[in-house]
């Protein structure tokens, strides 16, 4: 006959089975448990996860494993397990020691995304967007904007088999275990190296250096200029001494072009550089190459309102107005000419002290010409003296002394096109 205290030890026990079974939550699939290995053999290995049945773990995953990892396995030992499938056709808990072992390295990458260490990966293949690498256990991807020992033009592909298998060091930026995503960048890992040669750049450049550069990203505002290990700007003002647009219309990305240091700011680490400064000043003989009444033919830069500017080929640029174009009777100039159309035209005012000019398609007639024809697309309509021609206010080119020269902030990394080393 049992005693009180036996019934009561009974029901304690009872109580926490029962407690216990309705706490139990079931294997999940995706779901990392630490489990007890039971049992090693050569097709599988039986593990104890604390779940009501005993998981396997298959001889595919196996086979995955890395040597010296599969090596060390032994009864009795710990090991993560990534529960792969909770009740297959036959009733089997399947579960992935690989797998499991992976979120050791997941957490790994989460602290290095805040320790912004440096570590190896190894290339082990590529796509249209970047390369795919590994990293202990994990397969990563370094996207081409976050490249620096490849450039991901057609005609480099085959650098692509020289990089298989070659180590590169690398920081990781963005961790996603959910979507197995891990992204990892060689740029910003080679920020500390920039950081030196931008150093190393500050302290040998002098203003009015000239130094040879390859163009590496265009915006709006102007042109990136690596000069070996750090970018200086061109801003468009300093491209060409006529209207520049946009930095695309004089210049292309991978352009070796020689630059003028124009100023050197080694408080905010910036370069500004020129690169009209080594061009021809067209202003300084036009009084000899041109004159009023000559016919020339220019390239249209912009169109406004009230005309359009017109480049010769040598730079000199100067303003179309409205009331020259054609006849003279149009009302708006963008249904007449649009940019980068071609102009025959006459030089209808020349100001080189003020570097002004002025140009029109109603000068003269084919008799009174004085090359005695008519440029393409002039309308003969009336003639007019020269003193009576109306005048547009023609935009000086720039000749801002250093200090003056604009600052732009450096692109952020979200530009694909554009260049972190801005300095």
């Amino acid at each position: 006959m049992s005693s009180p205290q036996d019934n009561q030890k009974e029901k304690s026990e009872f109580e926490q089975l029962l407690e216990s079974s309705f706490s139990y939550v079931p294997p999940r699939r995706g779901e990392i448990r630490n489990a007890i290995i039971l049992q090693i053999d050569t097709r599988e290995i039986i593990v104890d996860m604390g779940a009501k049945q005993d998981g396997i773990v298959p001889s595919q995953d196996i086979e995955r494993l890395d040597p010296e990892v599969r090596a060390g396995l032994e009864v009795g030992a710990e090991v993560p397990v990534y529960v792969l499938n909770p009740r297959d056709q036959d009733d089997n808990l399947i579960v992935s020691i690989n797998m499991g072992l992976q979120q050791y390295d997941w957490e790994k990458a989460r602290q290095l995304l805040t320790s912004e260490d440096v570590v190896q990966v190894s290339v082990t293949g590529h796509n249209r967007g970047g390369i795919l690498v590994r990293w202990n256990r994990l397969e990563g991807f370094i996207p081409s904007s976050h490249l620096i020992s490849v450039n991901l033009s057609n005609e480099r592909r085959d650098i692509w088999n020289d990089l298989m298998g070659k180590g590169l060091g690398v920081k990781v930026i963005e961790v996603d275990q959910d979507r197995r995503r891990l992204i990892f960048s060689e740029r910003e890992a080679q920020k500390e190296w920039r950081a030196q040669q931008k150093a190393r750049l500050l302290a040998e450049l002098k203003e009015g250096d000239i130094v040879k550069g390859t163009v590496t990203g265009l915006r709006d505002f102007g042109a990136f200029v690596n000069l070996g290990g750090a970018d200086g700007l061109i801003h468009v003002s300093e491209l060409a001494w006529h209207r520049v647009d946009h930095p695309r219309d004089v210049l292309k990305v991978g352009d070796e072009i020689d630059v003028y240091v124009l100023n050197l700011d080694r408080e905010s680490n910036r370069i500004a550089l020129s690169r009209k400064r080594l061009l021809s000043d067209p202003w300084e003989d036009a009084d000899k190459r041109y004159h009023e009444g000559q016919l020339v033919e220019g390239t249209v830069t912009n169109v406004v309102d009230f005309g359009a500017f017109i480049a010769l080929d040598n730079g000199l640029e100067g303003l179309l107005h409205l009331s020259e174009m054609g006849d003279g009777s149009l009302k708006e100039p963008y249904s007449y000419v649009k940019k980068s159309d071609r102009l025959g035209l006459r030089i209808s005012h020349l100001e080189p002290e003020k570097r002004r000019v002025g140009f029109t398609q109603r000068w003269g007639t084919d008799a009174d010409s004085p090359e005695g024809t008519a440029p393409a697309g002039e309308a003969v309509a009336s003639e007019a003296p020269v003193d009576e021609v109306p005048q547009a206010e023609e935009p000086v080119a720039s000749e801002a002394p250093v200090d003056e020269v604009p600052q732009v902030e450096e692109p952020t990394s979200e530009e694909p096109a554009g260049s972190e080393d801005t300095i």
